[in-house]
């Protein structure tokens, strides 16, 4: 019992610990939110093509002396828009966009990111660095992580409607198109606000990974919100405390905490897990021999 304690008391002993506890915690409650509504909306590349696009806006930020943050935003949001437009006005299917957009904004940001004499603090935003967040980085992550939870619970039902059944919300009235474009603004938040700590690489997993375990293991949405920020704020909090035992990058034990979960939930959820789902056809296919 001791030895356990220990294992989570020594590593809060040092101020840094304790601050990249509480910036991953916030970050995986608001990324678990938003991962909910991806889920439902089969939005995960949209989340992979704005995390990777973020890295021009980022580059060009640092080169003119900007909050990188408002760079990665410009850019996250200059993603979302061009893919809308260009869904709306060409034949192309929305996963082929979005492909062909993030992957045109990333290798731009890949030139721009070699030719600029970069600090060791912009490598950071590919991987992440959350054991180097600064109290002013602490700050900035905490208002946008709870200015964008509170507009999505604020508005949560007309959201879900938008994402399970938009023509149904723009016949009652609902405007579907402001609902559109502001759900893309909150996932370019959430991801500027999850940059410094997880980095353009693993931010997806954290955007997909929640939602997905909770999708498997309940049928009601306020539930599913629910166990997606629990599983996601447990596991970087787990996920922290383990990389300072291992000596591992914060946000890649954050993102194999989560897929351990995730592995669980695939296999053991009551309904929709792998032995359920067998377990499900076996019995049927016994009660048609015996009916046979």
């Amino acid at each position: 019992m001791i030895a356990a304690l220990d294992w989570i008391t020594v590593p809060l002993s040092y101020p840094f610990m304790q601050r990249a506890l509480v910036v991953s915690v916030m970050i995986g409650a608001v990324c678990a939110v938003l991962s909910c509504y991806m889920v439902l909306k089969g939005w995960s590349l949209m989340g992979d093509a704005i995390s990777h696009a973020v890295l021009p806006g980022i580059v060009i930020a640092f080169v003119l002396g900007l909050p990188l943050a408002v760079g990665a935003f410009v850019a996250g949001l200059c993603c979302a828009l061009l893919t809308g437009y260009l869904k709306e006005n060409s034949r192309v299917k929305q996963d082929t966009i979005m492909g062909i957009v993030f992957s045109g904004m990333f290798g731009f940001g890949l030139v721009l990111f070699t030719k600029v004499e970069t600090e060791q603090h912009l490598s950071h935003i590919l991987f992440g660095n959350v054991l180097g967040v600064t109290p002013r980085d602490l700050i900035e992550t905490g208002i946008i992580a709870g200015f964008t939870l509170l507009v999505v619970l604020a508005k949560r039902r007309d959201f879900l409607l938008y994402c399970f059944d938009p023509n149904h919300a723009r016949s009652i009235g609902l405007p579907v198109r402001t609902l559109h474009y502001g759900l893309l603004i909150l996932l370019s938040l959430t991801i500027v606000a999850s940059l410094k700590a997880v980095g353009i690489i693993l931010v997806i997993a954290m955007l997909v990974a929640p939602g997905a375990i909770a999708y498997l293991l309940t049928d009601s949405f306020d539930r599913m919100l629910a166990i997606a920020v629990a599983v996601a704020t447990g596991s970087s909090a787990v996920g922290t405390i383990a990389s300072f035992h291992l000596d591992g990058a914060t946000g890649a034990c954050i993102v194999l905490v989560q897929m351990a979960v995730f592995v669980l939930a695939f296999l053991f959820a009551p309904k929709r897990g792998l032995l359920a789902v067998r377990a499900t056809r076996q019995a049927a296919a016994a009660a048609a021999q015996t009916s046979s």
